[in-house]
């Protein structure tokens, strides 16, 4: 008896440590769940970019603002595509050189109109988040090195001088 009481033993204990080992390798995977399914351990990178940008994102010669939350970027070849929310998308807009400070928000010197009404502006292809509501301003720039910088941000529907509060905001542009 003692005999198939002992066989009997090694099953449950198995049985036991499997259970352990699997919720131990569970909840590991549930806590590492950002650095396992993100490119670089990123959870702003999307599916796709070949080069981790550092913490704080310098987007078109100026770090991304402050306040910024929903960033998410895409890298390729060089070339960047970063969008996020702000309620201090003027401010970014002049630190960054795009839009000289004093000059109006809309001047058609520094960008142009993009979409209508309330509809959705599909992301640059690779950039994963949230998509832009129309109506959008697009800023065309160059930077001091050269480099093309083109942001588009939402306008308010509300009022003739302002953006969208908070404003989502694509910056693309050559990465460092």
């Amino acid at each position: 008896m003692s005999a198939v009481a002992g066989r009997r033993r090694v099953p449950v204990w198995l049985g036991v440590g499997v259970v352990v080992l699997a919720v131990v390798g569970g909840g590991g995977t549930w806590l590492l769940r950002d650095e396992l399914f993100h490119p670089f351990g990123d959870a702003r990178a999307c599916a796709g970019s070949d080069l981790k940008l550092p913490g704080a994102i310098t987007a078109g010669g100026a770090t991304i603002p402050a306040d910024a939350t929903d960033v998410h970027y895409y890298t390729q070849n060089g070339g960047a595509q970063v969008t996020f929310t702000s309620r201090l998308t003027k401010d970014y807009l002049n630190r960054a050189g795009i839009l000289p400070e004093g000059k109006a928000l809309f001047d058609q010197k520094y960008g142009d109109k993009f979409g209508d009404g309330d509809l959705e502006i599909a992301l640059p292809d690779g950039l994963c988040g949230k998509s832009l509501r129309a109506p959008a301003w697009q800023y065309h720039s160059t930077a001091a090195n050269g480099t093309r910088v083109d942001v588009t941000v939402e306008v308010s529907t509300l009022y003739d001088d302002a953006f969208r509060v908070p404003a989502r905001v694509v910056v693309g542009y050559t990465a460092p």
